[in-house]
């Protein structure tokens, strides 16, 4: 339980950023390097481009730029997420984070000029382009909400400004918010915010999971009012951007970059409240039952169904697993895997000032770093596959891909990760025959896969709808606010089947997904894709997965209907997800059927 000064950490424990540069040094020699290269190619190219070649010519030149810039970042950001407490770090990362506004500054001219050049050379750019036509193709698409030269410099150089809100929710969070120890029983426990995320939310012990959760969250009201006012200040960012560049409405807006419409943004979230949340009461009760519970509590819903078969799990036995879990990818998929192990791609690390939760972030064409907080727990070993799969996605869309072309939309951009948890728990399930040993696999899927993206992140997608709403008919919103709309949003969907005891509400406070647009609703699409792909390799084998493969090198050629397609499923309907919907709720059937087998307890 104990969390430790970054400097205490072993390196072991750490991610490897020399893969990115060899020394500090490195990273400043290459920002100054940039820096003269963006001059230059502002002198060459400013006032230069009116015909297709030049565009061409340009586009290829800035995305050199960008790679250095890519790199550049990543090595600042990175070094932060591990140690907010460390003002060096935060220090270096604002002038590097300075340095570069002023080059993507500088760089605003390229999309005007564009833009500007006659309809025909912009035709021609199109089909010369290689690498940068998905750019210009999307740069044609965006012309409508473009603004001025001067404007878009101006809102380049202030882009800094516009992630204040997500700093200040950071900065709160991980640096300066302390919470104090609880005791149960006469023993004190420690607390901080990874540790309850990860640690004491699946805690086994019922009155030491509920003492943490009142601990943490009467902690947390200390500082609701802070965290709701960066929140609105985001929020009404982005309502003052949709309205500068003339979209309808702040949806509109937030939906545009990723391709994708308002009634596939709504479908997600309608569908999935209305059609779910009978199963998920129906598996709250049955744990309350198991556990013989007095009620279900909020704090209740993480802890695992059957904690005997949650054993500790080692990092090597972790590598292990994972190698064996994902081999159906392929050879290469492994090689990853091994690589990430052998490299260093991954921070284990528990620290104070540490990013909660998990991410994964990739740097073109390099390596990926996987952000966790490792706890020796079968739940890691989970989100360690799902962070691969992001990496996995770098790893085949980098090679394919230019990189202007390497990311998918963000609609789809949890599939490949979700996949990998979905082919895991595959793979764990049929090691045994044991009626006992399946039922803790088929909860580990729905406890932690489809409860984290279906029900965790889509709860938070509900709420933030509701919140754009209010702003985009012109309110705004506070803490009592924020606070009455999560608690209406966990009733809607939990009903009586689940006691919303007090510090329920303030569960807004704890993601910040919120800060990064329309994302939270993003987890179930890209689910909902993996569930039927990978039905579909469970069916029919190697073809399937050689159409997954496909859709991973895709990387951003195509929207999200096109690299559904090539995955070989159509989602233009509303069939993919209610047909996942439906297979949840088959797992939670399941788990019953085999509790009553196994214990004689039925809900």
């Amino acid at each position: 339980m104990e969390v430790r000064n970054r400097k205490d950490v072993p390196i072991e424990e750490t991610w490897d950023l020399s893969l990115i540069f060899a020394e500090e040094r490195q990273m400043w020699e290459e920002l100054e390097r940039t820096k003269a290269e963006v001059e230059t190619f502002a002198k060459t190219y400013r006032g230069q481009l009116a015909t297709a070649e030049m565009i061409v010519q340009c586009l290829t030149e800035q995305e050199e730029i960008y790679k250095a810039i890519s790199r550049i970042g990543a090595y600042a950001d990175l070094a932060l997420e591990v140690d907010y407490t460390d003002n060096a770090l935060r220090a270096r990362e604002e002038k590097v984070r300075g340095e570069l506004t002023r080059m993507q500054s500088e760089l605003t001219f390229v999309d005007n000029e564009i833009l500007a050049a006659p309809q025909k050379e912009l035709e021609e750019a199109v089909e010369l382009a290689n690498g940068c036509r998905r750019y210009l193709e999307d740069l044609l698409r965006r012309k409508p909400h473009m603004l001025s030269a001067e404007t878009e410099r101006a809102l380049a150089t202030l882009s800094r400004s516009f992630e204040v809100p997500y700093t200040v929710y950071n900065t709160m969070k991980l640096a300066d918010i302390s919470f104090p120890s609880f005791v149960v029983d006469g023993k004190e426990y420690p607390l901080g915010y990874s540790l309850y995320e990860d640690v004491y939310s699946y805690e086994t012990d019922t009155n030491v999971r509920r003492a943490a959760f009142r601990a943490f969250s009467d902690t947390l009201a200390g500082y609701r009012h802070t965290t709701a006012a960066a929140y609105n200040a985001c929020v009404m960012q982005d309502k003052t951007m949709s309205e500068l560049r003339g979209f309808a409405n702040v949806f509109d807006s937030l939906l545009f970059g990723q391709k994708v419409t308002r009634e596939m943004y709504d479908r997600q979230i309608d569908l999935i409240t209305e059609h779910l949340a009978p199963a998920m009461r129906r598996y709250a009760r049955l744990l309350g039952k198991k556990h013989q519970l007095d009620k279900v509590t909020f704090a209740d819903l993480k802890m695992p169904l059957d904690p005997e078969y949650s054993p500790t799990v080692t990092r090597e036995e972790a590598h292990a697993r994972l190698r064996e879990g994902l081999a159906i990818l392929g050879e290469d998929y492994v090689e990853m895997v091994d690589r990430a192990f052998a490299e260093r791609w991954i921070d284990f690390a528990r620290n104070i000032g540490k990013s909660t939760g998990g991410f994964c972030a990739g740097v073109y064409r390099l390596n990926s770093y996987i952000l966790l907080n490792w706890n020796d727990r079968m739940s890691d070993v989970i989100t360690l596959a799902h962070e691969l799969g992001h990496a996995g996605q770098s790893l085949y869309g980098d090679r394919a891909q230019s990189f202007y072309d390497t990311d998918p939309s963000l609609y789809f951009i949890e599939a490949p990760s979700t996949m990998n948890e979905l082919l895991f728990a595959s793979y764990l399930a049929h090691t045994s025959e044991d009626k006992r040993f399946r039922r803790w696999v088929l909860s580990c899927m729905v406890g932690n896969t489809y409860y984290h993206n279906f029900v965790t992140h889509l709860r938070e997608a509900w709420y933030q709808r509701e919140v754009y709403r209010i702003i985009d008919a012109g309110g705004s919103v506070d803490a009592d606010i924020l606070d009455e709309l999560f608690r209406k949003n966990l009733e809607l969907f939990w009903g009586d089947a689940v006691e919303l005891t007090e510090g329920a509400e303030r569960t807004w406070m704890r993601q910040p997904h919120y800060y990064m647009g329309l994302y939270s609703y993003t987890y179930s699409a890209g689910l909902t894709l993996a569930t039927k792909a990978m039905l579909r390799i469970e069916k029919e084998g190697a073809p399937a997965v050689a159409d997954w493969k496909k859709f991973l090198a895709a990387g951003g050629t195509e929207d999200p209907v096109g690299l559904a397609k090539i995955a070989g499923v159509d989602i233009t309907t509303d069939g993919p997800l209610l047909d996942t919907i439906a297979y949840i709720s088959s797992l939670v059937d399941e788990i019953c059927r085999l509790t009553e087998e196994l214990d004689g307890i039925t809900v």
